[in-house]
């Protein structure tokens, strides 16, 4: 089955093979709980993000971009892998003191891309958030990367306390006076909420911003310090093959917006959906200081920048939009696990293409070990590298499967056919069955109208979960 690719009017095709650079530099963009329907390319209409929407107007935006995962964790541990992370155990989200346990964080024996890069020498860095281990054994430093600037948990407050210069909104389960609803401080710069019925996790306990391994002063709002840092790589190394992990916590809460950028949506009458703007704002303005860092130092060309989200927007906590899609983070339905994706390389791929066939987040790391010339045996990879898909004369891809597993929570794609077990808090879930093609929004159960495929695609799907590793904790 050959799925269509729609070209913009503004499509450049690959160059001669002569001139085509033999290892780019690799550039990793991953946002932190962006929902699907935010960004203006794609079908964002209230937040604008133009840095974004050039990084798609000069490659291919992936419509059906899936992450193996709808929270932070996993689905990092399978895009640094390359790998399904059910292989090798790492299927829950550790948050809060599991961060610290000694037995939780990313297999020693999981070679990551910044290893395997860095055995072909390139220079390899992170910047940001790292969240597949809190103690020593699983630092970044011992991972593969030669550079490391973030924090290692789940996430973290914007800027330091008291929170100078920034909005805060907390989650609560009581107001100051005792009741429920949204309370504003008498300088407007605290906003507690009860509506999600739980309390602000303790974000920055024992996961302090580190320069390599030592504790540093960071005074400067995370998004800037993180694009900062970035930038500061990309001018360091220009004269090497670098490999980039740059991976923001925003939008991820606690909802910190700056001042400027709060500014800029004054017009939105909601508070809550404000801040969550100036975020994305932000966000989309640090993307375009580190784009503008490769145009400025001649390498946009010859490198490889993929940016994605880590899993679906979750909706009431932040009000990020899946839009058109159902469900959120946390759930297998599509708005949990579709993400914007897009791929740039000026050298290599077309510009302006909207490309309709499904693709998995560990195609982004297969495609940059093929880029710099590292082979892997089919054990070693669940991706397939995209490049070969846009050259003239690609032959017709053949239909690919994709799985989910997260506990109880389980998904299946074959061609345009989706089921789902999703449970609903206190009772069990059957499996639902859905055609994509005609109902992405996954709102019509096919289950008791095509009961023998419905059967075929649980089979396929039991079938590969017993292949799978059981969670280690």
């Amino acid at each position: 089955m050959r799925f269509p690719i729609l070209l913009s009017l503004c499509l450049t095709l690959p160059l001669a093979a002569a001139d085509r650079p033999a290892r780019p530099n690799v550039l990793f963009i991953v946002a932190d709980d962006l929902g699907y329907g935010e960004p203006g390319c794609y079908g964002g209409r209230e937040i604008p993000t133009p840095n974004l929407d050039a990084l798609a107007a000069g490659g291919v935006r992936f419509t059906q971009g899936y992450v193996t995962a709808s929270f932070c964790a996993p689905s990092r541990a399978a895009l640094l892998t390359g790998r399904y992370q059910t292989r090798f155990g790492y299927e829950n989200n550790p948050t809060g003191l599991l961060n610290a346990d000694p037995r939780i964080g990313l297999p020693a024996g999981e070679r990551t891309v910044a290893e395997r890069l860095r055995g072909v020498g390139y220079a390899t860095g992170l910047v940001g958030k790292w969240h597949l281990g809190g103690t020593p054994a699983f630092h970044p430093l011992r991972r593969g990367f030669d550079e490391f600037f973030g924090f290692l948990h789940e996430g973290h407050t914007y800027v330091p306390a008291p929170g100078t210069g920034v909005t805060t909104w907390l989650r609560r389960t009581a107001l100051p006076d005792g009741g429920k609803g949204r309370w504003v401080s008498p300088d407007g710069r605290t906003v507690w909420t009860t509506h999600m019925g739980n309390t602000e996790p303790d974000y920055n306990a024992d996961n302090p911003i580190l320069r390599d391994s030592q504790p540093v002063n960071e005074t400067a709002n995370l998004t800037d310090a993180f694009t900062r840092e970035a930038c500061d790589f990309i001018l360091r190394h220009r004269s090497q093959p670098f490999f980039l992990y740059l991976a923001y916590n925003a939008v991820h809460s606690p909802l910190q917006a700056a001042d400027r950028y709060l500014e800029k949506f004054r017009h939105v009458p909601d508070l809550h959906r404000r801040i969550f703007a100036a975020l994305l704002a932000h966000l989309d303005d640090g993307v375009g200081e580190v784009l503008a860092t490769l145009r400025e130092t001649g390498l946009e060309r010859d490198t490889l920048v993929v940016f994605l989200s880590d899993n679906g927007g979750p909706t009431r906590e932040l009000t990020s939009s899946n839009a058109p899609l159902r469900g959120e983070k946390s759930t297998v339905y599509e708005g949990g696990i579709r993400v914007p994706f897009i791929v740039r390389w000026p050298a290599r791929l077309p510009a302006g293409v909207a490309a309709e066939m499904p693709v998995i987040s560990m195609d982004a790391t297969a495609t940059a070990l093929a880029a710099a010339g590292v082979t892997l045996d089919a054990k070693a990879r669940d991706g397939v590298d995209l490049v070969p898909l846009f050259a003239p004369g690609a032959a017709p891809t053949a239909p690919r499967t994709f799985f989910w597993r997260a506990g109880a929570r389980a998904a299946l794609r074959h061609e345009d056919w989706k089921i789902v077990r999703q449970p609903v808090r206190g009772a069990e879930a059957g499996w639902e069955l859905f055609n994509l093609a005609a109902d992405p929004g996954e709102q019509t159960n096919l289950a008791a109208r095509e009961p023998a495929r419905l059967a075929d695609l649980v089979a396929r799907w039991e079938t590969w979960s017993a292949e799978q590793a059981k969670p280690f904790w």
